[in-house]
């Protein structure tokens, strides 16, 4: 399939959206929110909470953070499939990333700070800790959205609680030549919601439902926010989880990060019978989002079209 230049995803401005304040700013803003991820999957987000030079600071970090030793890099474990340091792939060599669990809580931030950092660095953890906390106020506000617009507002409590939050810090080095290079494979997201936010340098591509891909170049103070594959099979198909991918050209690096809301393990996903009728038959079994990512990463997840069909369509 080819590239679609002339599609732009939808734009979506959240500044003054408050439904206690401002009802008919909220209904209309959820509609849009509801349109945008039945088609796409995605769309570019407006948030006013973030000052320029919280924005600058939190690029600054990213690349202290990525210029430090490898040695240094790799103290960043984790037991769970990408949560810890993630580089030195020779399918993907232009790629490297870290992990933060429970970014938006002070002292995860602190105590992820303190394994980098022994003698400390307050500004890097405020920095992650205060970008990550509205990030997760966006991420909120959307999945709200979405469950009022599907008439399923007695889940609220249920689902706000089922998920913790990642942030995913992410390099991709320039390949130092005009000609597009993968930077990440194409594949869908695993989890709930995803915020994306990047340096002005582009790269990611989103497919569309037709199999044309989409070249997402966001304006420097946007954000965009992703459909996983859980919330997909949370809502039985009704909103679309899209293919995304990022090609890399040029010799500059490109800084980005993501803010996943993930399903906690134990959580099961299970559409609720409201989303379930003639014209939307129920798609997946219940699952365990845990179970499900170590299904994926095996050789079987990892050759299959669709891993979560193969885990648990019906």
């Amino acid at each position: 399939m080819g590239s679609e230049a002339s599609l732009r995803l939808p734009f979506i401005d959240f500044s003054n959206v408050d439904p206690n304040t401002n009802a008919l700013g909220w209904d209309l803003t959820k509609s849009r929110v509801h349109e945008a991820l039945e088609e796409f999957g995605c769309f570019e987000a407006s948030l006013a909470d973030i000052s320029p030079e919280l924005q600058t600071s939190i690029f600054d970090s990213l690349q202290l953070l990525f210029d430090l030793p490898l040695q240094t890099k790799l103290k960043n474990r984790s037991l769970k499939p990408f949560h810890g340091y993630v580089g030195q792939y020779p399918m993907v060599p232009l790629y490297e990333s870290m992990g933060i669990d429970d970014a938006p809580v002070l002292e995860k931030a602190e105590s992820f700070t303190k394994i980098l950092w022994p003698e400390g660095n307050p500004k890097f953890c405020t920095t992650i800790q205060e970008f990550s906390e509205n990030l997760s106020k966006l991420d909120q506000m959307v999945r709200m959205m979405v469950l009022e617009s599907l008439g399923l507002e007695k889940y609220m409590v249920e689902h706000m609680g089922s998920t913790n939050y990642l942030l995913r810090v992410m390099k991709y080095k320039g390949p130092e030549t005009n000609e597009p290079e993968l930077g990440l494979n194409a594949h869908t997201d695993k989890n709930t919601l995803t915020i994306l936010h990047q340096n002005q340098v582009d790269g990611l591509e989103v497919q569309t439902k037709s199999g044309d891909w989409i070249k997402v170049q966001p304006s420097p103070n946007s954000f965009i926010v992703m459909i996983g594959d859980s919330f997909y099979a949370w809502t039985n198909g009704r909103l679309h989880s899209p293919y995304h991918r990022v090609m890399m050209s040029g010799e500059k690096a490109r800084y980005s990060l993501g803010l996943f809301s993930i399903p906690k393990a134990g959580y099961v996903i299970k559409a609720p019978e409201e989303v379930v009728d003639e014209q939307h038959p129920l798609l997946f079994k219940p699952f365990d989002h845990v179970d499900f990512l170590q299904f994926y990463y095996t050789e079987a997840g990892q050759r299959a079209q669709s891993a979560l069909k193969t885990y648990c369509g019906t």
